[in-house]
């Protein structure tokens, strides 16, 4: 089948490849992809036993750490290691990378990489989760299949800065031993409870709310910024995904901080950056200048 084009929903013509849609699950399943499938199977599993061992100090506790650990996803891996939008002290940057580990989103190198791949790639046919493969796709199915990811992208060349440091390369070869470390410590801390309505449904909590940033937000809500993509701003996802759902912004902005550029578009990751860069610690934080914004902006 040759190349097609169609309109996307941004009202931009796109150019599809035409061929033949990728099985989701009757293929060749790698190892890293069953370790994946196996560690989101599970949380989802632990989740949907978390009524049976319901105790609301457990609900609590995993609300609390999808909070945190979403908080240390967005303002480490993402803003700060792959678009590089501030600076922060060695000590705080690995700090903030090593929690957000237990947002059970896999190691630095292999996050960061996926990421930027997306931006360069973004709603291609090389788009690692590009929403032109259908929701579910977007959403999660992308991240079981490595071959397809490699055979779209080519190899995880686009992370030397991490890759040359020892901490990173640290953390892709014992990711296993903390994350099983960590949650030993919560079920000998507080039994099945714990696992249950910790683990499992603030897991659950947690990845969704990121995946519906890869998926929703290239759907559905509003455009902001003539970007040529499908990205979208969806107000009401803000606070519960640390601001990450003003997305159309984030597209117009790779390179800011800040995604919630007005006022009153919550955007928590900005706040804790913005409470790091009043102590000295957060250094070069980048924002789009008023020339940035006239170029994207929409004709009045």
């Amino acid at each position: 089948m040759g190349d097609t084009t169609k309109e996307d929903v941004s009202g931009y013509n796109r150019k599809v490849v035409g061929k033949k849609r990728r099985a989701y699950f009757f293929r060749k399943w790698t190892k890293i992809d069953v370790m994946r499938v196996s560690s989101v199977g599970t949380v989802h599993f632990l989740c949907l036993l978390a009524p049976f061992y319901f105790k609301w100090e457990a609900l609590l506790f995993g609300v609390i750490l999808a909070f945190l650990t979403s908080l240390c996803i967005t303002f480490s891996y993402h803003r700060n290691l792959t678009h590089r939008s501030f600076k922060l002290p060695k000590w705080l940057e690995y700090s903030f990378a090593y929690f957000a580990l237990f947002a059970l989103q896999g190691h630095p190198i292999d996050w960061v990489s996926t990421h930027r791949f997306h931006h360069q790639f973004t709603d291609s046919d090389r788009d690692p989760h590009s929403p032109m493969e259908g929701f579910w796709f977007s959403h999660v199915f992308w991240i079981f299949d490595t071959s397809y990811i490699r055979e779209k992208c080519g190899g995880r060349d686009n992370v030397m800065d991490l890759k040359q440091q020892w901490f990173y390369r640290f953390l892709r070869n014992t990711i296993g031993l903390h994350i099983m470390t960590f949650w030993t410590l919560v079920y000998l801390w507080g039994g099945l409870p714990y696992l249950t309505c910790g683990i499992g449904a603030g897991g659950a909590i947690g990845y969704n709310g990121t995946w519906l940033i890869n998926s929703a937000c290239h759907i559905w809500g509003s455009r902001a910024w003539n970007t040529k993509d499908t990205s979208r701003n969806i107000w009401w996802l803000g606070p519960f995904t640390m601001g990450e759902s003003w997305h159309n912004n984030h597209h117009a902005f790779e390179a800011s901080a800040r995604h919630g550029l007005e006022w009153y578009q919550v955007d928590l990751t900005w706040y804790l950056i913005s409470f790091f860069q009043a102590l000295g610690l957060a250094t070069d934080v980048k924002l789009p200048s008023e020339a940035q914004k006239r170029k994207l902006a929409f004709p009045r």
